[in-house]
């Protein structure tokens, strides 16, 4: 009996165009000749609005420079949710180039009707349809007989990348210009008419009361409008920025606050994290149909500190009230997240509040842009209508915003007789890293802990796995392991507040990964990439380590002092490929001198646009495993200054070469967060490759060197 043939596979939307599928919120034409384009997602420097002018441009045949990109806004933008997870492109991408392809089919066919012309024998170039006999329109002219306020449809075939004009080429970035010649952009260089400044006090200690305050100091400051307390939240509003600050140093003065909680033992991080109530979960377990016997078992623990945002520029938002309602100005990478927690905290139906994004000076996750939209919303309310701008200072900022996850992971492998992995075995203790606002019944707001009928703070969670997973982030090894075991250990306690920052749990997990087969090839003394290629299936992944490998010349001529170690991974092991082979040299401290780059990240919008997100992952990752780690006593955060909290200086940067596999039949993948893990690992492989001392708990510091060797000596 023969089977029937198997269905086609039923047509689906792409995820953001299945959640908002209107074409109308994403598309429409102004009558001035412009491509007005309002995706969801936003501009946080990783060069979005470029890519995706670009895929509009290209899908509906339109000059770029016709292409307008709007802000997201709850006023009128889809629902894309939060800007992260190197998903931009993926997401957004897709849902606009099956948006823009529907909207061109669909004016083509009102070009055809209305021409009387057959829809095959119009030709179309930047907005303008053509046929026979000089006959032609546009889309500006059939924008008033087409609507587009109509759901989008699956059965939509998008231009092949051999048809696409801009896709591929690295089209310069359209929110530089603006930047590069001082013109206001960023939140921070904004101003309303009428605008008031606020700023707000709040105690070092972290979950003090404030207890005793007087007032009259505050209030002798020239230009003071208002002082606001609400239990221990606490702030004020003045006519300028000079008064602001003037009257928050003198509020400083007149303010008593109780002690805090107690804050971890900042050396035994590691032995904290293992003692503290968990919530466990077994994210993929593998068992072999043969049990291959085992001779020993290797055992290693691997661990990073909290680590800063440590944005360019302190958060910043703008308030304003209308009666009963509020617009929210804001660099936040979930308006309408936000929105949803303001709407709890208020109370207020979720029409009444608005929230628009305007860029800011630095993100890489949840650092404190929702915290002070909140602030300024509620400082608004004592201003009489007028618009009031809420900043963070420094110490604020490297204080009270959430921090990346303290991590202590521990990897076991069994080996048999000669040394080959039999077992694998991978635990890892985190706080949760996500607390975005608008994931819960309770909002995840810092005033809104602190207001006089307070929220419980928000123990921070992780995203499921389906979802790229939070501590457990790329735990489960993309190499090829007869049994295997991957175990996350969330803590149900947060006494230092945690959140996402950029890769959440997959910089401390390749690190661990990375570095634990460095060593096994070191005890088998086997080459690196051997080892790698050994045990990986993946023919994107192989050629992405063959690619950087021979690039770098692996392996140079041994010089003393000199250090190359490789690193991969394949970021959330859905999303792009990344290798790495860093060149380090070892004197008074580590430097990084060279990183070399191969990625896949399959179709390539634009090319300089990946190379400048690889570069600056790859800088931002020598920064966190060479000098940061969040310091703090038993009271407090100390690290709250730029000479406390150090980073990367110019001079210290690495020559970063980028090596782009190109896959234009494959889709897109984000690059943003692709090569943090393996830049780490890489550095740190080469770190043992020079000097043969091996730093387990980042960063790799002189302390962190010196403390390895005395455990190996």
């Amino acid at each position: 009996m023969t089977e029937p043939s198997p269905s086609p596979p039923v047509a689906k939307l792409p995820v953001s165009l299945a959640a908002n599928p209107k074409l109308s919120s994403w598309v429409r034409f102004s009558p001035e000749g412009q491509v007005i384009v309002s995706p969801g997602k936003v501009e946080i420097g990783q060069g979005i609005v470029t890519a995706l002018a670009q895929i509009a441009a290209d899908e509906l045949d339109v000059d770029i420079t016709r292409v307008q990109m709007i802000r997201a806004s709850t006023a009128g933008s889809p629902n894309e949710g939060v800007t992260s997870g190197s998903l931009s492109v993926q997401h957004s991408g897709r849902a606009l180039r099956h948006v823009c392809a529907e909207i061109r089919r669909i004016f083509l066919t009102a070009a055809s009707d209305r021409l009387g012309v057959d829809i095959d024998a119009l030709d179309l170039k930047d907005g303008t349809m053509s046929g026979p006999g000089n006959a032609q329109t546009s889309y500006w002219e059939l924008a008033s007989e087409v609507s587009l306020d109509r759901q989008a449809t699956p059965d939509v075939t998008a231009k092949s990348p051999a048809q696409r004009a801009l896709a591929g080429n690295s089209v310069p970035r359209v929110d530089l210009p603006d930047k590069v010649f001082a013109h206001p952009r960023f939140i921070h260089d904004s101003a309303l008419p009428g605008m008031l400044h606020g700023r707000v006090l709040r105690a070092e200690l972290s979950g003090a009361n404030l207890v005793e305050l007087r007032e009259d100091g505050a209030r002798a400051v020239s230009g003071l409008v208002a002082i606001v307390r609400d239990g221990n939240f606490l702030a004020l509003v003045s006519e300028t920025e000079e008064g602001a600050e003037a009257a928050l140093r003198a509020l400083s003065k007149g303010a008593s606050w109780s002690s805090g909680e107690t804050l971890p033992d900042e050396d035994g991080l590691a032995e904290w994290l293992k003692a503290q109530p968990v919530e466990s979960v077994v994210i993929d377990k593998k068992t072999a149909s043969q049990r291959a016997g085992k001779t020993r078992t290797i055992r290693r623990q691997y661990t990073r500190p909290y680590i800063a945002h440590g944005s360019i520029a302190p958060s910043c938002a703008m308030a304003q009230w209308t009666g009963d309602r509020v617009r929210v100005w804001t660099h936040s990478q979930g308006v309408y997240f936000l929105r949803s927690d303001l709407a709890l905290v208020l109370k207020l139906p979720l029409e009444n509040i608005t929230v628009e994004h305007m860029e800011g000076a630095g993100c890489y996750g949840h650092n404190a842009a929702d915290d002070v939209a909140l602030d300024a919303v509620l400082l608004a309310k004592a201003a009489d209508g007028r618009p009031v701008r809420v900043q963070w200072s420094r110490a604020d900022e490297m204080s009270h915003a959430p921090f990346g996850a303290a991590m202590a992971i521990e990897i076991e492998a069994d080996l048999d007789a000669k040394g080959e992995i039999v077992e694998w075995r991978h635990s890892v203790w985190s706080n949760g890293h996500t607390a975005r606002p608008g994931r819960a019944s309770q909002p995840a707001l810092l005033a809104a802990t602190e207001i006089s009928n307070p929220f419980p703070r928000y123990i921070s969670t992780n995203p499921p796995q389906a979802n790229g997973g939070g501590a457990d982030r790329n735990s489960i090894p993309l190499y090829d392991f007869p049994s295997q075991q991957i175990e996350c250990h969330r803590l149900l306690t947060m006494p230092i507040r945690t959140s996402a920052l950029r890769t959440l749990g997959a910089h401390g997990n390749v690190f661990a990964i990375e570095s634990f087969l460095d060593e096994l090839a070191s005890a088998r003394g086997e080459d690196p990439v051997d080892f790698r290629l050994r045990h990986l299936r993946d023919p994107r992944a192989r050629d992405v380590i063959r690619a950087a490998a021979a690039r770098a010349n692996w392996k140079p001529a041994r010089q003393a002092g000199i250090g190359h170690g490789l690193g991969f991974a394949r970021y959330k092991n859905t999303g792009a490929y990344c290798a790495v082979v860093a060149e380090i040299e070892g004197a008074e401290d580590i430097r990084v001198n060279r990183l070399t780059i191969a990625v896949d990240v399959g179709e390539v919008i634009n090319p300089d646009g990946v190379i400048n997100q690889i570069e600056g992952g790859a800088i931002q990752a020598t920064s966190w495993v060479l000098k940061e780690r969040v310091r703090f006593d038993r009271e407090r955060i100390t690290s709250n200054t730029w000479t406390n909290y150090p980073i990367l200086r110019f001079s210290e940067v690495p020559d970063v070469q980028v090596e782009i596999i190109p896959r234009p039949e494959l889709e897109p993948l984000g690059a943003g967060e692709a090569a943090h893990g393996p830049v780490t690992a890489a550095i740190a492989n080469a770190v043992f490759d020079a000097l043969e001392v091996r730093v387990r708990n980042l960063p790799i510091t002189r302390d962190s060197l010196i403390a390895a060797m005395e455990m190996t000596s």
